[in-house]
């Protein structure tokens, strides 16, 4: 009986190349596992029949377009599209003999840090189901962590792959912005999306980065790896210079037990080898939120001007062309997709513009200076990937506010282009906790080694106490 709880995908595939599984027989066990399962998690929004390929499975984040299998983005407002293409990393899944089980659930447009902006439900944790998976991503990572995937792709434009990976305790890489095509993507915030892997090890992790990566000829930011992706082996970090910001290990908000998972991750770090010292980002922490909210809903209200009742998805009853527009979107979008178009439509106006989204871009490049500086000195820097655990359901709906700050950690070096690989570090309240691993551009074998010897020393065990 193949085990998908405890099935890693490493594993999965020796099985299939030793003949000891099929394909067909991987995709049926984790068919089943979401007819069980997901009724009570709500991880997939659409959940394929059939195989197609031969190779492993794999859950694919519902912004993701994938040919004939129905993208929503996790609203109303396309509700029944059925892409005519796949994106460049579904077809290069596909390419590799992957199998798509399903779309899993996401924040509506990306929109979130918690899967309640979905139109179609809240994903669940499956560590405690009345607890939030995170976001937006959160059915990608609930779907790794809950058994119902051996991997999956997110998309992370502010933290939205890291973050739910560290509050349901899987590995997580977004990429260094420009290594994986966005052609086919639902776009969001256009110089900050980046689709990347979720995953139960650091080895399952680069593994998939490794079939998705590289340049696109469809998407003129990407570019090629300067080196090939590199499966981590050694344990040993001798040599490894760790920086540890100030101000994103002691930031007001952390809780006290995400902070001793940290540290006794650093104290680790430490005993493998690493050397390891404090630093400091005051201008990427302080100023980095507010950036942000400036950057995305502006890129997001040009984005999702398209969405408009014309060429796909849903459309008002409405025989004036205007009126058509309006009551579209009115009845389409929810309410994080209406607050962020109207924030961002404000900062690109006229005369606006200079003092809100120009201001932006130009701390934005303090950001990156910022970060670039530390790495003349530190080969990665570490922090918690989430202040807190898993939040109760509707703990923060009512206070945009609040749920931004989930992102507080993952925001800075997002804004700055940087790969950040989130590793489990252990339990606070028996929830998992998430360790930030940030690198320059390009870093990700870095990361990797870092993340692996990490995840062998501490040896967490991914599986939530409650399905053991």
């Amino acid at each position: 009986m193949i085990d998908t709880l405890r099935l890693t995908a490493e594993e999965a595939n020796r099985l299939l190349e030793a003949g000891e599984v099929s394909g067909a027989e991987l995709f049926a066990a984790y068919r089943a596992a979401i007819d069980d399962r997901d009724p009570e998690l709500h991880c997939y929004l659409h959940v394929c029949d059939e195989p197609s390929g031969d190779g492993l499975p794999i859950a694919v984040k519902d912004v993701i377009g994938t040919k004939g299998i129905p993208t929503t983005a996790g609203s109303k407002i396309l509700d029944g599209y059925l892409p005519v293409y796949d994106s460049t990393v579904a077809e290069r899944l596909k390419a590799q003999g992957l199998s798509i089980l399903g779309k899993t659930n996401t924040d509506e447009f990306a929109m979130g840090s918690s899967t309640e902006n979905s139109a179609y439900g809240p994903s669940h944790n499956p560590w405690d189901p009345t607890r939030v998976p995170g976001g937006s991503g959160g059915g990608s990572a609930a779907a790794v962590s809950g058994g119902l995937a051996p991997w999956a792709l997110g998309s992370d434009t502010g933290g939205s792959i890291k973050q739910p990976s560290a509050l349901c305790g899987n590995v997580g890489l977004r990429p260094t912005y420009g290594t994986v095509s966005r052609y086919g993507i639902v776009a969001l915030a256009s110089s900050l999306d980046q689709v990347g892997p979720v995953a139960r090890t650091v080895r399952d992790c680069a593994f998939l980065y490794s079939i998705i990566a590289g340049r696109d000829e469809c998407d003129s930011t990407t570019v090629e790896l300067p080196e090939p992706v590199e499966l981590p082996e050694g344990e040993n970090l001798r040599g490894m210079r760790i920086g540890v910001p100030k101000e994103l290990n002691e930031t007001e908000g952390i809780e006290p037990g995400v902070m001793e998972a940290v540290r006794g991750a650093i104290a680790k770090l430490e005993e493998l080898g690493a050397e390891v010292g404090e630093c400091s980002l005051p201008q990427s922490v302080e100023y980095g939120m507010a950036c942000y909210y400036l950057v995305m809903p502006a890129e997001a209200s040009s984005n999702l001007a398209r969405y408009d009742g014309v060429r796909y998805g849903h459309r008002a009853d409405a025989t004036e062309r205007l009126e058509m527009y309006k009551q579209t979107r009115e009845e389409g979008f929810g309410d994080e997709p209406k607050r962020r178009i109207m924030v961002g439509t404000y900062a690109l106006s006229a005369g606006y513009y200079d003092a809100y989204y120009g201001q932006a871009q130009k701390v934005r490049t303090v950001i990156k200076r910022e970060h670039d500086a530390l790495f003349e000195t530190f080969d990665a820097l570490v922090s918690p990937t989430s202040p807190t655990v898993a939040f109760p359901l509707g703990a923060r709906t009512a206070d945009p506010i609040a749920m931004y700050l989930s992102d507080l950690l993952t925001i800075p070096s997002c804004m700055a282009g940087l790969p950040g690989l989130s590793v489990p570090c252990g339990l606070s309240e028996g929830l998992p906790v998430g360790l930030q691993l940030i690198g320059p551009q390009f870093a990700e074998n870095t990361l990797f080694r870092i993340g692996h010897a990490l995840e062998r020393a501490i040896d967490f065990d991914p599986v939530p106490e409650r399905l053991r």
